[in-house]
């Protein structure tokens, strides 16, 4: 075995590292070790939020200022004890109409991916074989909105879910700006779930004009919110929580508490997204602030139950 190469067990798995200190985010300093430390140090928290969810990984083998490729079948010298599941993908214009997804149950296959250099993860809002038990809107802002314009978008539409008994929990994305998620029943289908979302995304947009879009088109977005509702769409993933994100530092999509979003949406907190480091120390402070997350929900109002066979008939494309 090559000298920068070497194998460390994990738990009862053995797996192999190398290149420790080949730079990922060479401006910030921040090495391939770094990115395993951070997500062996995280995995507490983030392993729930990947459990039984089919993963699509965006990889950077020569850091993130050097080409990058999403990967969502499984990449060649796979070990065996990682678990795989054949899954349909909707939509695909490959031949290939089964991917054999990565599901990372535990420690050892989390690392495993960071070694790879698989940066960023992205899940759907279903778990495998179910329908989705998520609701996730993406708020992404048009310069020269930003950040805390989502916030004070994110405080608007937490109430306006608020009013159909619906929780919603915000999180940095990592990048420009922030998603809400909210635990649902997992009895509707995917376009049942986007139906409802889009319904409220044309609501808060019809009152808030000036400041909010619902339409995809981006000519309309300079200056707006575009509240992505399609984040539902049976193709689509969503960043998973405390993921790292690939930019100039190494940033996380880190959950927020409502009196942080609501600070920073008046100016009186600085809105920003947040590094790996202090995605990590909020981790200890504040535990898994997405843990309600991981409970069933409730039924989204005025559509009907599917019996929780949707999502077997789907499979899925990644967020930006």
């Amino acid at each position: 075995m090559p000298s920068d190469r070497f194998v460390v067990r994990i738990e009862d798995r053995e797996v192999e590292l190398s290149n420790l200190d080949k730079l990922m985010y060479p401006a910030a300093g921040f090495t391939k070790g770094e990115v395993i430390d951070y997500y062996t140090r995280i995995a507490p928290v983030m392993l729930p939020h990947l459990r039984d969810r089919a993963v699509t990984r965006i990889r950077y083998p020569n850091g993130v200022d050097g080409a990058h490729f999403f990967e969502k079948n499984k990449p060649g010298g796979t070990p065996g004890w990682v678990r795989l599941e054949t899954l349909p993908v909707p939509g695909s214009t490959k031949s290939r109409e089964t991917v054999e997804f990565v599901v990372v149950d535990e420690l050892p296959t989390l690392v495993w991916l960071a070694n790879l250099a698989a940066l960023e993860l992205h899940t759907p809002q279903w778990r495998i074989g179910a329908d989705p038990d998520l609701l996730v809107v993406d708020l992404d802002p048009g310069a020269p909105a930003g950040l805390q314009e989502c916030c004070a978008v994110a405080v608007l539409m937490r109430d306006r879910l608020a009013e159909d008994g619906i929780a919603a929990y915000p999180k940095t994305s990592g990048k420009k700006g922030m998603q809400l998620c909210c635990p649902i029943s997992g009895s509707q289908d995917a376009a049942t779930v986007s139906g409802y979302a889009k319904r409220v995304a044309e609501e808060l947009a019809a009152l808030v004009p000036g400041s909010i879009t619902a339409k995809m088109a981006k000519q309309l977005r300079p200056g707006k919110i575009f509240i992505d509702w399609s984040q539902n769409n049976a193709a689509k993933t969503t960043v998973t929580p405390y993921s790292l994100r690939a930019g100039a530092s190494p940033t996380a999509s880190t959950p927020l508490t409502w009196e942080e979003t609501e600070a920073m949406a008046t100016g009186d907190a600085e809105a920003r997204q947040f590094t790996a480091a202090e995605a990590l120390d909020r981790a200890d402070t504040h535990g898994d602030l997405l843990a309600d997350l991981l409970q069933p929900g409730p039924v989204l109002p005025g559509v009907p139950e599917t019996g929780g066979a949707g999502s077997r008939r789907v499979r899925h494309r990644s967020d930006s």
